[in-house]
């Protein structure tokens, strides 16, 4: 069963607000369609990411997991309930994660709100983005609320292309305290945790919780490869699971990135990535 445990929908580039997941240029074969947002004229171009899109991508997976967003902070919000109605009509495919922001005096009855009331699965985060430390007291509230219900989290660390992101908050290690207070929580460490991917690797191995998907990496062989031999070789590659990161690239260019991947090794003296367990075909 492949699982594509990270992908983004949204109604209009004007959800995302001061915020760009777009780290991960398109692969140059195969662009989708973009669209741009009329009340943010400075923004670049960014992709069409609407339901009917996303489900017309879907085809090459068994489950998809769709993720909504929230930052008071950079005034972006795809919300919680858009994701759920979306999920919720191909319940057999789709699973929904809520978007949480720490940051709201609402966000833990937010967390059961989106468990028991919308019946999404897990919640996602991103320090850098919401402009708090892991460790906050308040997210603290919500990694707990999270624990309580069984909801994973997904943790988006990077945000080196918004300039508004705060590098100091999304260092993996920071996340070590986190997992140690909470050992049952399910945490899931967006695209590696790069440009940390050392980090991740180490959390990893430390933490029988704590995983790492492959999205933001597979449209860049050679950071890929190297991240994936480094894996390997700290003995968690069955720690990984796979990610599209949809709409900016997709789940088949995705799957045939991973299977050539030991391409870049043929001929050298490079090692190879074992093609058995290359990235979890499961979701968190």
């Amino acid at each position: 069963m492949i699982v594509d445990c990270h992908t983004h929908i949204w109604q209009s580039p004007d959800q995302l607000g001061q915020l760009d997941w777009g780290n991960t240029p398109p692969f140059s074969r195969k662009r989708p369609t973009r669209i741009v947002s009329q009340k943010s004229p400075w923004r670049d171009s960014v992709p069409a990411a609407d339901p009917d899109f996303h489900w017309a991508q879907n085809r090459t997976v068994d489950k998809s997991i769709v993720l909504a967003f929230k930052s008071r902070y950079l005034r972006a919000e795809i919300p919680n309930r858009f994701v759920a109605d979306y999920v919720n009509r191909f319940p057999q495919k789709l699973i929904g994660f809520a978007g949480i922001d720490p940051t709201e005096r609402s966000a833990t009855a937010e967390v059961r709100v989106a468990k028991k009331e919308l019946h999404l699965q897990g919640i996602t985060v991103s320090p850098a983005n919401q402009d708090f430390h892991p460790t906050d007291s308040r997210a603290m509230d919500v990694y707990a609320e999270a624990e309580r219900l069984g909801m994973p989290i997904v943790v988006h660390p990077s945000g080196q292309f918004t300039e508004q992101s705060k590098l100091e908050y999304g260092r993996p290690y920071l996340l070590d305290e986190v997992a140690r207070t909470f050992p049952k929580l399910r945490i899931v460490i967006a695209q590696l945790g790069q440009p940390w991917i050392d980090e991740t690797i180490c959390l990893l191995g430390k933490h029988a919780h704590v995983f790492a998907d492959v999205s933001g990496l597979l449209s860049r062989p050679w950071q890929a490869y190297n991240a994936l031999v480094s894996v390997y070789q700290h003995g968690v590659i069955d720690k990984l699971l796979f990610g599209s990161d949809f709409p900016y690239t997709s789940a088949t260019e995705c799957i045939e990135a991973l299977y050539s991947i030991n391409q870049l090794a043929q001929g050298t003296n490079l090692p190879l990535v074992p093609a058995r367990g290359t990235a979890r075909d499961r979701g968190a």
